[in-house]
């Protein structure tokens, strides 16, 4: 492993950014050999799930909770372009039920703040989509068992080398960077990505059906 991808820790790493053209030179190497198939695929198995009228859970902790908001908010409104009358994404971000959070956290242990909810909701065939830098979360990992074992597709997203996330999901996108600041900058752009493919595919796919149904009616 070179230099610039160093072991680092999660509050920055041993290795010291000391300039923002160092910073965006990682970046821009980081970039170059992100796992475009893999996120692909996620994109693929997301409209697949909003074909088949199947839910996706959104997890994550810190950094990675606020992404999960911000991915059901992407998925749940963004895709919307027909008004009230069009199918919706079925996506829930279970970080979003403070007060259940914090009861699953004090009456049981933090570890079962996702896993409890899933519960409650997960069925086979749903799409389990996990962030987590290290991939190693306790409560992320609990949460993608009880996924797995329900017969939900996990998806993880994560960095460093996968940690043991890699085991739990279907399909696991890995950025390959041990600096937690590249690898959360890229799980943002990531879901973006994924969202702006599922939107555009969705749209394509509304065109041909206004196409069909204008000749139908000729």
């Amino acid at each position: 492993m070179s230099r610039l991808f160093a072991a680092d820790n999660r509050d920055g790493g041993a290795l010291q950014i000391s300039s923002a053209p160092q910073y965006f030179k990682m970046f821009e190497q980081v970039i170059a050999r992100l796992p475009h198939s893999a996120i692909e695929q996620a994109a693929t198995e997301l409209l697949l799930a909003y074909e088949e009228n199947r839910t996706i859970f959104l997890f994550g902790n810190g950094g990675s909770a606020a992404l999960a908001s911000h991915f059901a908010c992407d998925l749940g409104k963004g895709t919307i372009t027909n008004g009230e009358c069009q199918k919706r994404f079925r996506v829930l971000a279970l970080t979003d039920n403070l007060p259940l959070m914090t009861a699953w956290a004090n009456d049981s242990c933090y570890e079962d703040v996702f896993a409890e909810q899933l519960r409650n909701f997960v069925q086979a065939g749903d799409l389990a989509f996990a962030v987590s830098g290290s991939g190693n979360s306790p409560n992320v990992l609990r949460a993608l068992e009880v996924a797995r074992k329900a017969g939900a597709f996990n998806i993880g997203l994560t960095g460093f080398c996968g940690g043991k996330m890699k085991s739990l999901c279907s399909l696991c996108i890995v950025i390959p960077s041990e600096n937690m600041q590249i690898i959360e900058d890229l799980h943002l752009s990531v879901t973006h990505a994924i969202f702006s493919v599922v939107r555009h595919k969705l749209n394509q796919r509304r065109r041909s059906e206004l196409v069909v149904g204008a000749s139908s009616a000729d």
